[in-house]
């Protein structure tokens, strides 16, 4: 049996599967805790990598390997590869400021989306660069190259200490804000613009199956993915289906032949992991909202989960706007969440479960809307990650999205997606090797429009509040 090995370094941890090549199934895993906290040593993704192998049993027997991780990770290298200063993570919102600046600064939305088909938020590499020229310019000016969490793993996996030797893949690449997946190259000019500076050096960009190096032990290293990116090649995502990854933040993307180009900056104009696009879009509140809000109600999750399948639709006018974080979509960095409606006869824990379960379903159904918006078809909804395993989200999502919704067994996607990547590489073919799939379980319910109607009542009354 020949093993490949995928790896996601993500927000939270760093998780290794080793999958058979010819069938992907797992042969074994491991994983290790990421510190907490927006800006982390990106040494300590290297350390929760060693931790992760050893759990699984190590990699000498791996022919080959590759690594999905976190996106718009600003990791910043002086000239003899030893980081500046703490990578800033996408979820550091500190540079909310700055990206509004550099959209002003560069002709505005349109001129953004036209040049590199993602216009700066907060959580957008390029912001992050601004900010660290504003803020921190020494740490600018010792920025020998810029790169991201996964070119950064990938560059300790092969043993180089040469930062002319960083690589990444398009996938990644096309969340910095300086790089444009529909020509395939850098934007030198707009990371220039953010650092006030002449552009450090960036990885190279490797294209979707090509062997980047080796390992110590000498197995086959391949480019590596963004997470969604990777996530989506382990769905075998067609053209016509929407993946929607609700963890930490809530994911909506959809392979695509076409480039999306939104002024509006909902949809970002990423790349996939196979040479096609993957219009995303992203907010700052996932799985963690339901979390929350079983806190506030004082049970577990599942419990939550009965509560609001006992609840009727719509939560009889009550509506909870999942704002806790901020959010990214819509750009409201300083936004709080709302609860709207309340009323004698729905002040209930059956009500509250409800709203949430609902409110975070409205919120990303808002992102297939997007999606759609940009020309890409939409035929049915894939939905995974840990919110995936919430029964209300499962049966409550078609009438939501009215779609019907496939929901997979659990796993872990990035990993898999790294490993199928990593198979591919080895084979050396032009098409990812045919894994097993595992099951997956349809559900499907009659639409219920006057959800997302009272949702963006809501919504919009939100728009300013919190800044």
């Amino acid at each position: 049996m020949t093993l490949v090995a995928g790896v996601d370094s993500s927000t939270q941890s760093c998780k290794v599967m080793v999958c058979d090549a010819e069938t992907g199934s797992v042969v074994r895993e491991g994983r290790a805790a990421h510190p907490d906290g927006t800006e982390v040593d990106p040494r300590a993704w290297s350390s929760a990598l060693d931790e992760a192998i050893a759990a699984a049993g190590g990699l000498d027997d791996v022919a080959a390997v590759s690594v999905g991780a976190q996106q718009h990770g600003m990791v910043c290298l002086g000239d003899t590869g030893e980081p500046v200063r703490d990578a800033l993570l996408w979820n550091d919102t500190r540079s909310a400021v700055a990206a509004e600046d550099l959209v002003r600064e560069f002709g505005g939305p349109d001129a953004w989306a036209d040049a590199v088909g993602v216009v700066p938020l907060a959580a957008i590499t390029v912001a992050k660069a601004r900010w660290l020229a504003d803020t921190e310019p020494e740490h600018a000016a010792r920025t020998a190259a810029m790169c991201l969490p996964h070119d950064w793993l990938t560059w300790r996996i092969t043993g180089s200490g040469d930062i002319g030797d960083l690589i990444t893949d398009r996938s990644d690449a096309s969340g910095t804000g300086y790089f444009d997946a529909t020509s395939g190259e850098y934007r030198r000019d707009l990371l220039e613009l953010a650092l006030r500076r002449p552009s450090p050096s960036l990885p190279s960009v490797a294209g979707p199956a090509e062997s980047v190096g080796e390992a110590p032990w000498g197995a086959l290293v391949g480019p590596g993915a963004g997470d969604n990116a990777a996530a989506a090649l382990a769905l075998d995502a067609r053209e016509g289906d929407v993946v929607v990854s609700i963890g930490t933040s809530g994911v909506v993307c959809a392979v695509s032949a076409t480039a999306p180009r939104d002024p509006d900056g909902y949809v970002a104009g990423f790349a996939d992991a196979t040479g096609r696009h993957l219009p995303l879009v992203c907010t700052l509140n996932g799985a963690r909202v339901l979390d929350a809000t079983a806190a506030m109600l004082g049970v577990e999750r599942a419990e939550l989960a009965k509560l609001a399948l006992s609840a009727p639709t719509g939560s009889d006018g009550l509506v909870l706007v999942p704002y806790l974080e901020g959010e990214r979509t819509p750009n409201r960095p300083g936004a709080t969440g709302a609860i709207h409606g309340m009323r004698l006869t729905n002040s209930t824990p059956a009500h509250l479960a409800r709203a949430a379960v609902e409110g975070l379903l409205c919120s990303l159904a808002d992102g297939i809307d997007h999606i759609i918006d940009q020309g890409t078809p939409v035929r049915r909804v894939l939905m995974v990650g840990g919110g995936a395993r919430s029964k209300a989200l499962c049966e409550l999502a078609p009438a939501i999205f009215g779609l019907p919704v496939d929901v997979p067994e659990p796993g872990e996607y990035v990993a898999r997606g790294a490993a199928r990547q990593a198979a591919w590489v080895l084979r050396g073919g032009h098409e990812p090797p045919k894994w097993e799939e595992g099951s997956i379980r349809r559900y499907e319910a009659d639409p219920a429009p006057h959800v997302r109607r009272r949702y963006a009542e809501v919504r919009d009354l939100t728009d300013g509040v919190g800044h």
